[in-house]
């Protein structure tokens, strides 16, 4: 589950990325707004945590970007501006939440463990439902089938957490390579690969195909 941080202080920025990834996330950090802003537009992330005063782009006119391009990624602006002007601009641009610095890491743990199940978990379990009696917990990566736990790799958790966060709708395999695979270089052989692996600890129809169009995974209304 991929993260990005704009921190430019070099402290912050590394404790936080040692912190998120010893928790399982992947994290890719930025000391400006403007590689922050380059980044978004050319890979998906779960969540953006963003400081305000950075160089050549801060944190607001990068969410004013955002919304420009429609992008709807949660946003938790992590600051020592906490005036209610700031906070004021912050929500009324789009932000989730708020983190007044200096805060603990514990507190950073929490919050940011919200807003995903909040943003990205359809019920109070976070807990997805999808056809033929099958679940997914975004966050801990477990699918069950009736109960039942089903074993999957990391990179099996990563592509089906990718495939439900954009449920519904076909995701292209080079879109699975960039985001998934973080753009390495791997064979679409290879990735198609692993969604045969998963259809055969689940079903067929558990990861919907289109040719031209690409792979999805359907959750019922």
């Amino acid at each position: 589950m991929k993260i990005l941080l704009l921190e430019d202080d070099y402290n912050y920025n590394e404790s936080i990325t040692e912190y998120l990834e010893d928790l399982g996330f992947q994290v890719d950090s930025f000391y400006d707004g403007e590689e922050a802003l380059d980044a978004i537009v050319e890979n998906s992330y779960y969540l953006l945590i963003l400081d305000i005063k950075v160089p050549k782009l801060n944190g607001h006119e990068l969410i004013k970007y955002l919304n420009e391009m429609g992008n709807e990624t949660p946003i938790l602006i992590m600051t020592s501006l906490v005036d209610i002007d700031n906070m004021t601009i912050g929500y009324e641009l789009g932000c989730d939440d708020y983190l007044k610095k200096p805060f603990e890491l514990k507190e950073l743990e929490l919050r940011v463990t919200q807003l995903i199940k909040s943003k990205y978990n359809t019920d109070k379990n976070s807990t997805y439902k999808l056809k033929d009696g099958y679940t997914f917990e975004f966050i801990s990566g477990v699918l069950k089938k009736d109960d039942i736990e089903i074993e999957l790799t990391s990179k099996e958790i990563d592509l089906i957490r990718f495939l439900i966060k954009n449920a519904n709708y076909y995701c292209e395999i080079e879109n699975l390579r960039e985001n998934v695979w973080e753009g390495k270089d791997i064979h679409y052989a290879d990735i198609r690969m692993y969604i045969s692996k998963i259809r055969v600890k689940t079903n067929k129809e558990f990861i919907l195909s289109s040719r031209g169009l690409g792979y999805k995974i359907e959750i019922p209304s």
